[in-house]
This record gives structure tokens, sequence and C-alpha cells, in this order.
């Protein structure tokens, strides 16, 4: 009975939406963290009889064949990009990103990702890093002499000095984006890899060419709906239920047939 097969592939789609979903909730609170999504697409058809199809009595053409769907797959689980709420932190070097675009930094192996996690930090040789310690592309280091740091919207960074009335330019922060943004792979610490999917990034400054703008002193918090969130584990929940209630059924008429003597 193909229907034991089709409910479990009923479950185990609910049982990936679930995951996703639980991901989502769980990175409420990650800066810059966008929710996922999972999305779904019916197997192949058995086609016992096919639309169209001659009626071998009279030689009309059948309106509607008959078509055995044979479950549900995954096909994707895809980023819903969206911007974040802006909270105030005040921090030197806190950057939101306002509008398209993701820092570039330098992993450990030499390879470029990109993160729109906004809450950079100073490393002991006054490179600004981000929380994981990876340098920012391009390197800016701040003077240990420096008293305070401006970074306007365009990406300047400004380093003031006691008895100096004027800023030092110290560099120029830029911004990258993708022609497909969602397919960037994601891997982790808020750091997406480029791929062939996501096409090679296009590098600007702040505010130019569609990318957004840089903002001092913020941070992008995560766009996860909570309310959201918590219907769609409702529906997956429910979705799960009845197909193993399928599941119940078919065994108990495959119980059934065996009984018949």
């Amino acid at each position: 009975m193909r229907a034991l097969q089709i409910a479990a592939s009923g479950m185990s789609a609910q049982q990936m939406r679930v995951e996703v979903v639980s991901n989502n909730l769980a990175n409420m609170s990650t800066t810059g963290y966008n929710a996922r999504r999972a999305e779904f697409a019916d197997l192949p058809y058995q086609q016992y009889v096919a639309p169209g199809t001659v009626n071998a009595e009279d030689g009309t053409l059948l309106p509607a064949g008959v078509q055995l769907g044979l479950g549900v797959r995954p096909t994707s689980v895809s980023v819903t990009l969206a911007q974040g709420t802006l909270t105030q932190t005040n921090g030197d070097l806190d950057l939101a990103i306002e509008g398209r675009g993701y820092l570039e930094v330098t992993l450990p192996s030499g390879t470029s990702a990109y993160t729109r996690d906004g809450g950079l930090k100073r490393a002991a040789d006054g490179q600004i890093v981000t929380s994981d310690g990876y340098p920012v592309v391009p390197g800016i280091t701040i003077p240990q002499q420096a008293t305070s740091i401006s970074i306007n919207g365009a990406g300047e960074v400004y380093a003031y000095f006691r008895n100096q009335t004027q800023p030092q330019l110290l560099g120029q922060i830029t911004l990258a984006s993708f022609t497909n943004d969602k397919g960037l792979e994601a891997t982790g610490s808020n750091l997406f890899l480029e791929t062939a999917a996501s096409g090679p990034p296009q590098v600007s400054t702040p505010g130019q060419n569609g990318l957004g703008t840089v903002r001092q002193g913020y941070l992008e918090e995560s766009s996860v709906d909570a309310v959201r969130e918590v219907t769609e584990l409702i529906k997956a929940q429910r979705g799960y239920e009845l197909n193993a209630k399928v599941i119940t059924a078919a065994d108990q008429m495959l119980g059934a047939t065996t009984q018949v003597r």
C-alpha cells in the first residue's frame, strides 16, 4: 500500500518544517539573522491513465486521467530577506547596514566571507575585526593614541586625537552585494560564503550602486517574527499528526486484508 510511503514523506516534510522553525526561534536574538522558510514540491506521479488518452469505446479524448501522487519532497530552505530593526547601542564599532549589502571579512584560511553582523571589535594591534577575530576587508587599524572613532554613512572611518581639532581618515569600509543573495552558503557564526548560485561579489562604497548605508552605534536585530513562526509551528504539528493518522489508517486496512480468509 503506497499510502504508507506517501504519508511517511509527509511526516518527514513536516519534521523538516519544524526544524526550520525551531532554528528561526533559536536565532531570535542573533544580530543580522534572516528567517528561513522550508519549501516543498510534490513527487512524480504514476500515470495510470494519462489525460487526453483516446477512449477505446467511442474514440473521444478523456478530459482527465488517473494520476496518483507519490508524496512530497523538500526543494530548498530559502532565506527570507528582510531588514531587521536597528537598535541603538552607542558602541563606536557597532555598525548596522541599512539596506542591501554585506561586510567582507577574511577567514584564517584566506577565504573571503560575508556578514551583516556589525558588532565589530578592536584587536590587540588595533585592527578592526569581528567578534570571532576575523579582520574586516579592507583592513583598517585604529592607532593606540586615538581617543574616539567616527564612521559616517558612506563608511569612512575617522579617528580623533588629543590636541588635534581635525580627525584623521583611517580608511574606507566597503560593502559587497550579490546578484542572488539567497544563493549564499551559510556557514554559521553569521557568515556566508560565495557560491556559483550567488554569483561573484560586487564591492562598492556604502550608499552607491544600490547598496545601503552604515549607521554607527546601531546593530541590526534578527528579522524573525515570533508570532508568524509559532503559527508555522502549529501548522506543521497538525500536518504531522494528520500524516501519522493516515499511516495508522493504512496499517489497519492492511491488517484487515491479512485477516481475509
